[in-house]
């Protein structure tokens, strides 16, 4: 009785003192993916005006059909070469994090500006895909070196809190629309994604190697680390994590692109012309990126209460029933546009889901071979993402409408949901040496 009443009158333990190295790896971090949320998305906004100038120059017509089938292209090839950046993995668990990030920003950085001087479809594909290479790449390496950086007891919240980051990115990229987008056009927003040149140079000056890549470097530097992510002890934590991430990735991607696409429609049925379309789809993209930014913050808390698995359940079956809500029913209603907005602002928060993966990847694999694993996880399901996208196109241009191919991407979380079980659930276990 004596003991037991010190022990639970002991005072709690306080947390860890964050250092000046600790929130300048964070910053840089987390710029980095600022910048790569912009990047993402600008294409998302600017792939109609894009089209519409690009396709008669390639020799096609730009037709509703023939725009909405290049876009799908357009996608794929960037998922295609996100879905390459896998190669980046092996790459920072032997040069380190801190170097391998920079060069990923200086990759999309500069792919993404040279889109703005395309001639014809062909080339701002190409262009697309090795932005993507780039982009891929700087979620596995910053994710990875986050988790080795900061204090234990504060390493989830820290994982939710860089997510944001991306999400930043889309508000950012929704408000150059509103500006730069509407009075410039479609060539100056890609433009724009040469900012993040600057945001590499400043990483690789501020931050250091974590301590525990340092520690564990000659033994990084020995074997495949590819390899080993697949052997007994870690193959099924490997093959769960990509399926999860595939999910996540076809379920959410479709919203976020096609969403722009659906308001444009829905804007212009509602009676809305000019510079107001792009505007309200700038406004309700904001609303989006918000969404998603309150879900990566309270996400976190989430997982350290219910557990990974069950954090992420509940973030699943919120994307099925608010996808299928917004394109299943409400893209096809009248009077729809208020309604589908807020539905769309669902699917932003549930969108957080992403956050997940920075703090649960990292807590399944040990040093040596952590940014391998992080960078083959987000990188397969994009492969996948990608033949979605090119049959949404198909399918959308054959059927003349979006709302429903879209919406059956939410049963992508179905089978998330049905995966779960064999998830290996990390709550209160440490980072593994």
């Amino acid at each position: 009785m004596t003991i037991a009443t010190s022990i639970d009158t002991l005072p709690a333990k306080p947390r860890s003192r964050l250092t000046k190295q600790h929130y300048i790896g964070f910053f840089g971090c987390w710029l980095g993916w600022v910048m790569d949320g912009v990047d993402s998305f600008i294409f998302a906004l600017v792939f109609v005006p894009s089209m519409r100038e690009l396709l008669p120059a390639s020799g096609f017509e730009a037709s509703a059909a023939n725009i909405a089938f290049a876009g799908s292209m357009m996608f794929a090839l960037f998922l295609i070469g996100w879905g390459m950046a896998f190669i980046w993995g092996p790459l920072g668990d032997k040069w380190g994090r801190a170097r391998t990030l920079a060069l990923t920003i200086v990759v999309y950085s500069v792919f993404t500006g040279a889109a703005a001087f395309a001639q014809d479809v062909y080339q701002l594909a190409a262009f697309r895909f090795f932005a993507g290479i780039g982009v891929g790449g700087e979620w596995a390496l910053a994710g990875t070196f986050i988790a080795e950086i900061w204090p234990e007891d504060r390493r989830a919240k820290a994982g939710g809190y860089l997510q944001t980051g991306y999400y930043v990115g889309f508000f950012i990229a929704s408000a150059l629309n509103f500006t730069v987008g509407a009075h410039f056009g479609w060539r100056a927003m890609f433009l724009c994604g040469l900012a993040p040149v600057v945001v590499a140079l400043a990483v690789r000056l501020m931050i250091k190697e974590p301590a525990k890549w340092e520690v564990k470097e000659v033994e990084a530097k020995k074997g495949s680390p590819l390899r080993e992510i697949f052997n007994s002890q870690f193959r099924q934590r490997t093959l769960v994590l990509t399926v999860l991430l595939m999910c996540s990735i076809i379920g959410l991607w479709a919203g976020a692109v096609y969403a722009p696409t659906a308001l444009t429609q829905l804007a212009t049925k509602a009676g809305y012309t000019g510079t107001a379309i792009p505007q309200l789809v700038s406004y309700s993209s904001m609303l989006f990126s918000f969404m998603t930014i309150v879900g990566c913050l309270t996400l976190p808390f989430f997982a350290e209460w219910l557990g990974r698995r069950k954090a992420t359940a509940l973030f699943f079956v919120g994307m099925l029933v608010s996808i299928l809500v917004a394109f299943g029913y409400l893209f096809y209603q009248d009077n729809a546009l208020v309604p589908f907005i807020v539905a769309m602002a669902f699917v932003g928060y549930f969108g957080g889901n992403f956050a997940v993966y920075s703090i649960w990847i990292p807590e399944q694999y040990p040093t040596t071979i952590r940014a391998t694993a992080f960078a083959w996880a987000i990188s397969f399901g994009r492969f996948i993402g990608a033949g979605v996208n090119l049959l949404l196109g198909w399918t959308i241009s054959q059927t003349g409408t979006l709302g429903t191919p879209v919406a059956a991407t939410a049963f992508a979380f179905a089978i998330g949901l049905a995966i779960l079980p064999w998830a290996m659930e990390t709550k209160g276990k440490g980072l593994p040496e």
